[in-house]
């Protein structure tokens, strides 16, 4: 089992900047990949941004690309998303997954393939 809590969501002005984080417990961080979704009222769950166990490989949803980045500290077992530049529209809660996987490089960009998620982080952006 794996346990994630994301923290640092959170209410910023357009323009402004949050940072993410997700702290995972319970088994070895560097043997999953990472990805970070949100979900706003009346939507599906979408993606934003993954990274590879290895940390070698990253993809963000063309949305945000340029303004966040994802990144992660194995030896800290977490994973963070810095989000610049934010509009209105990314206002959502913002889920952290986990994925244990065998391949260094791999990122996935759809919720199916992770295997654990956390609760949630409420990220509102005002125009």
């Amino acid at each position: 089992q794996v346990q994630l809590v994301e923290s640092g969501g959170g209410l910023v002005q357009a323009g402004g900047s949050l940072r993410l984080s997700c702290a995972a417990s319970g088994r070895t961080f560097s043997g999953f990949a990472m990805g970070w979704f949100r979900q706003a009222p009346g939507k599906e769950r979408e993606f934003v941004a993954a990274i590879s166990r290895s940390a070698g490989s990253t993809k963000y949803v063309d949305s945000v690309k340029g303004r966040f980045t994802i990144s992660r500290d194995n030896a800290a077992n977490t994973v963070y998303l810095q989000m610049n530049s934010q509009k209105p529209k990314d206002t959502a809660v913002y889920y952290c997954a986990a994925k244990l996987v065998s391949y260094a490089s791999r990122t996935y960009d759809s919720p199916g393939p992770y295997d654990y998620w956390g609760q949630g982080t409420q990220v509102s952006v005002s125009s």
